[in-house]
Formats: structure tokens, C-alpha cells, sequence
């Protein structure tokens, strides 16, 4: 497996009277197809981090290295680029437009990217939501959906564009236990049979321990954790 993903010292301090440190001196690699977790108590900084990778934040200090590239060369353009190309994100909240369909919620990623034709998008949607058990769906609003079905929805969304890696903020915070257990098995999935990888920040050590790594933060900070890759 090659590197993907790469930090050096990464930190993110919010200035202020008494600047507020979120997260501090991360050094750290995840490699393609990979699932990877960002656990640990409230506020110690796993979504700072996980939005740092993501690039909807900016460091402070350090470096971040994606597909070899210093992510500190890219103007904002080039960021938002390289966002809507290669990465997908599935947040505790799905954040579905109310007012679109679900196929065309999972089509917006597509139009905006402007690779693929009208058809093309129609189709593509239809494919990942149908792979989700989502194909009795297509012209419902989210609003008619479940809590389960939403964050399908969701991941349908972040993979429409085909990106390598998916970055998920607390993806089965909001779920009930069938669902969340569903929604694992989605990401883990995405790793073992598409050959995607996957940052998931996670409070829910049933999700945590099943997965190949545990990046584990305590006030800002890599703490050591001891875990076993899945086997």
C-alpha cells in the first residue's frame, strides 16, 4: 500500500486573547485502503483533525501531504478542486438538501465535478443508491426517509464523484444500533471490496475496534493505542 494521507507536526490553533489550541504537533500517515478511526473524549480534537485532512480547515503550523502533494501549495480554488474530485464526506448530520429528491441530492456532487452528462449522473445515482438498498427511493424527499436511510443517502452522495478517500464526522452518532451496525458495514465495505479509504471520527468503541487502526487523541494530542489490524 502507497501513502496517502500524510502530516508532519500538523497543528491548528484559533487565535484569541488566550489562542485555543485544537490539535498539536500530529505526525502521522494513513495509507490507501485503509480504514482508519479518529477516537477519543469530547473535545480532544478528533474533528479539528479529521477537517484538517479534509480541507475544510487550514493548519497553523506543519505540513499536510495528500497523494504526495504539499496541500500548502494549493490556492483556495485548487483545494475546493481537489475536495469535490477525491474526497467524500458523511457528517453525523446528513445535511440532504429538503428540498431535492434523493437521487438528485446524490447528483449534485456529479453536476458540480461537470465530468459527466445529464444521463450519465441520472444513472450513476441510481447505481449507488440501488447498491444501498436506496433503489425504492429515488423520488422521495429525505423528509420521507428514515434516520437509517438519510445517512445512506449520504455516503450515495460522498461516493458520486468516485473519490479515493471518504472522510466521515461521527457517521452513526445520530443512528439507532441497526443502523449504525449498517452504515459500518457500508465504510468497511468501501475499504475491502472498493479499495477506497476511509477516515471515520467515531465515539462508539463497537465501531472503533473492528476497524484497522486507531488514531486515538487526548486534548489535542496522539495518544499511544495499542490495536490490532482486522484480520
Amino acid at each position: 500500500m502507497s501513502v496517502l494521507v500524510e502530516t508532519q507536526a500538523l497543528e491548528r490553533v484559533l487565535p484569541a486573547t488566550v489562542p485555543v489550541t485544537l490539535v498539536s504537533d500530529i505526525t502521522l500517515s494513513i495509507s490507501d485502503n485503509e480504514f482508519v478511526a479518529i477516537t477519543g473524549p469530547s473535545g480532544s480534537g478528533k474533528s479539528s483533525l479529521l477537517y484538517l485532512l479534509g480541507l475544510l480547515d487550514r493548519p497553523s503550523a506543519g505540513t499536510l501531504k495528500i497523494g504526495g502533494r504539499d496541500m500548502a501549495e494549493l490556492s483556495e480554488t485548487e483545494r475546493a478542486a481537489l475536495r469535490l474530485a477525491s474526497m467524500g464526506f458523511v457528517f453525523q448530520f446528513h445535511f440532504l438538501l429538503p428540498e431535492f429528491s434523493v437521487r438528485a441530492n446524490v447528483e449534485l456532487p456529479m453536476r458540480k465535478l461537470g465530468r459527466l452528462s445529464a444521463s450519465q449522473r441520472r444513472t450513476r445515482a441510481e447505481e449507488l443508491l440501488d447498491s444501498l438498498g436506496l433503489a425504492d427511493h429515488l423520488d422521495k424527499l429525505p423528509e420521507q426517509l428514515s434516520g437509517g436511510q438519510r445517512q445512506r443517502v449520504a455516503i450515495a452522495r460522498a461516493l458520486a464523484n468516485d473519490p479515493p478517500l471518504v472522510l466521515a464526522d461521527e457517521p452513526t452518532g445520530s443512528l439507532d444500533s441497526k443502523s449504525s451496525e449498517q452504515v459500518f458495514h457500508i465504510l468497511n465495505d468501501l475499504v475491502r471490496e472498493h479499495g477506497k479509504t476511509v477516515v471515520a471520527v467515531t465515539h462508539e468503541e463497537s465501531i472503533a475496534e473492528r476497524v484497522d487502526r486507531r488514531i486515538h487523541l487526548i486534548d489535542g494530542r496522539l495518544a499511544d493505542w495499542q490495536d490490532d489490524a482486522i484480520e
